[in-house]
Formats: structure tokens, C-alpha cells, sequence
């Protein structure tokens, strides 16, 4: 177990959409998130307390959090004498980075020398099963997203917590490391060997009550070169009943490629929905979760009155304004 609550470490992140991670912890799980710590020209800033180690240490900080989600998922050097002088100090380090914790030499023999924990939660402890396609009772929802990095998984989460509160049966189940940092369980879905992608999304959203709903954190974009594959193991493995198309109106290009311009939200449909029901025939597109967060107030409004004009569907910023609109599409079907 991860010991809390946290220092979040940015590092050096260029700017916030880098600090993904940190933001994940900050927003949905805040009593956890104690400071942050920023190296240098860091370029994002969550609003929480610049601490010091020393200052961690006093407030009881137990574990520093590598909050940084960088393009693939590197521990830099510059991060590295601060990660040290933090397991010197008496911390634990948790990561979800690729570049893994234990692997880096001077980390792992300060780490024994001190008695403390390294935490890599990109690390798969199961031995997953190879996909199936056998259906599964209960009910479960996808967030897809027109790009990497738009608010799968605060759509995901946004309606768990609405729809517990209706008293729904609903589970948000992490397929990444921020989920799985937030949650404490999951499945590090990009750290899978790719024949057991769709078979680990089978093997986290079980057989359940037929009014359960798995809500699957949703990863990558099918139509993002570089990350396609998980999107597509989710939309098998998960068979989803209903998808939730997850758009950020803002974006100049896809995130890390400039070459590259956004799909449209009838083109994610109609990408995204028959290749769901190739694994359920049932399948509907029910709502359109719009990341706003970039946007002012009239503009937000009319932007999500804009998209179900022409989408026919609901539509909203479920951290800004709730989900209440995407749990009663769900409710509906």
C-alpha cells in the first residue's frame, strides 16, 4: 500500500496539461495532496503549498508523488537529486511513469540503504488472460476521446460519484496510473503485453449485477498514431453497452503531434461505434463530455449547446457542471 497523504513533485513539467497526474490526486483526492514540490522554470502550478522536504516532513507527508506524465514516460536526471535527498529524508517515492523507479540504480540503493519504498504503479501483477469476448452480465460505459489528455477519466469519476449518490450501482475502474493512484487498484492497461491489452480490461470489469455499471477510464484515442492500441483494447475488452465521446474544443493539433488536427465528434462516433459492437451489438453512443476548462463561461455554455445541436445528444462538462446529464442517458438505456 501506498502510504498518504502526499508531496506531489512537478519537477520541471513544461505547463499543466504535463502535470496531469498530480491534478488527478489534487482534484479527487485533496486530502492526500498535502504540497507540491516545483523545480525551476516549472510551468504548472496547482494552487497547493510550495513545500520544501523539510516542510513535507513537518506537515507528515509519507509518500512524494512523481505528478508528471511526460511523452514516454521518462524519470529525468534533473529530477534525480531531489528524489534522492527525498528517500534520504525518510519518504517513500511513488511513480506511474514507464521508466520505472527500481530500475534506476542510484534510486534502488538509496531506497534499501534507507529502509524505504519505491512504488511503481505502471508495473502489471497479474497474470492476464488472453481476451475471449465471452458477455458478461452487468453493464459498463467508456469514455472515448477525440485526443489524449481531454477528460476520460474525470468523466468516468464525475459520474461514479453522481450516480452513487442517486444510489446507482457504479464502480470507476483505473486503467491508468492516475487512476490507480487515485483509487489504489486497477490496471496499468499501457504497461500490458499487447496480446493480453483486451483480456486484462475482460479480467478488471467482471461478471456483475445486471444494474452495475463498470464506468472504464478510457485511454489514448483511436485516432492519435501513437497511442491508438489502448483505446481499441478497451473498446473490446470492456464491451461496452454505452460510449461517452470525451472532446477538447481548444486544441490546435492531437497533444504531441502538430501534425496532426483533431477529428470531429461525428467522426469519433463513427469510428468508435462499430468497433464496439463488433464485441457488443448493443452498443450506443449516449453523451458528449466537453473539457471547457479553457473556456469562459459564455462561451462554455454555448459550446455545449452547440455540440448537442448537432450531435442529438446530451452534453456537458461533468467537473464543471456535473454529469448529472450523462447518468440519466445510462439511466435510459
Amino acid at each position: 500500500m501506498i502510504e498518504t497523504p502526499y508531496l506531489l513533485f512537478l519537477g520541471d513539467a513544461p505547463d499543466m496539461l504535463a502535470a496531469k497526474v498530480a491534478i488527478g490526486i489534487r482534484d479527487w483526492r485533496p486530502e492526500n495532496a498535502l504540497g507540491q514540490f516545483r523545480l525551476p522554470g516549472c510551468g504548472a502550478d496547482l494552487g497547493l503549498p510550495d513545500m520544501t522536504l523539510a516542510e513535507a516532513k513537518e506537515a507528515g507527508v509519507r509518500t512524494v508523488v512523481v505528478g508528471v506524465a511526460n511523452r514516454g514516460g521518462i524519470i529525468s536526471p534533473a529530477w534525480k537529486k531531489v528524489l534522492v535527498m527525498a528517500l534520504e529524508e525518510g519518504f517513500d517515492l511513488a511513480s506511474g511513469l514507464h521508466n520505472l523507479l527500481r530500475d534506476e540504480p542510484d534510486l534502488r540503493a538509496v531506497a534499501q540503504a534507507s529502509g524505504r519504498a519505491l512504488h511503481d504503479v505502471r508495473v502489471p501483477e497479474v497474470d492476464y488472460p488472453i481476451a475471449n469476448g465471452v458477455k458478461r452480465s452487468g453493464r459498463r460505459c467508456l469514455a472515448v476521446g477525440t485526443d489524449c489528455s481531454v477528460g476520460k477519466m474525470y468523466t468516468a469519476m464525475a459520474m461514479e460519484r453522481e450516480m452513487k449518490a442517486a444510489g446507482m450501482k457504479a464502480t470507476f475502474r483505473a486503467t491508468g496510473q492516475t487512476g490507480i493512484l487515485i483509487t489504489g487498484d486497477g490496471v496499468p492497461l499501457d504497461a500490458v503485453v499487447a496480446d493480453f491489452m483486451a483480456g486484462s480490461v475482460e479480467w478488471l470489469t467482471p461478471d456483475n449485477e445486471p444494474d452495475h455499471w463498470d464506468l472504464i477510464e478510457g485511454q489514448g484515442s483511436l485516432f492519435h498514431v501513437s497511442f491508438s492500441g489502448v483505446t481499441l483494447a478497451l473498446i473490446h475488452g470492456g464491451q461496452p453497452d454505452a460510449l461517452i465521446l470525451c472532446h477538447e474544443p481548444t486544441r490546435a493539433h492531437m497533444r504531441g503531434l502538430p501534425g496532426y488536427s483533431l477529428p470531429t465528434l461525428e467522426a469519433l462516433r463513427d469510428m468508435a461505434l462499430p468497433l464496439a459492437r463488433i464485441a457488443n451489438p448493443a452498443c450506443e453512443v449516449v453523451g458528449v463530455s466537453v473539457n471547457t476548462q479553457h473556456l469562459a463561461e459564455a462561451e462554455a455554455r454555448a459550446c455545449l449547446a452547440q455540440v448537442e445541436a448537432e450531435m442529438g445528444l446530451p452534453a456537458t462538462d461533468p467537473y464543471r457542471y456535473g454529469a448529472g446529464k450523462l447518468v440519466e442517458a445510462l439511466a435510459a438505456l
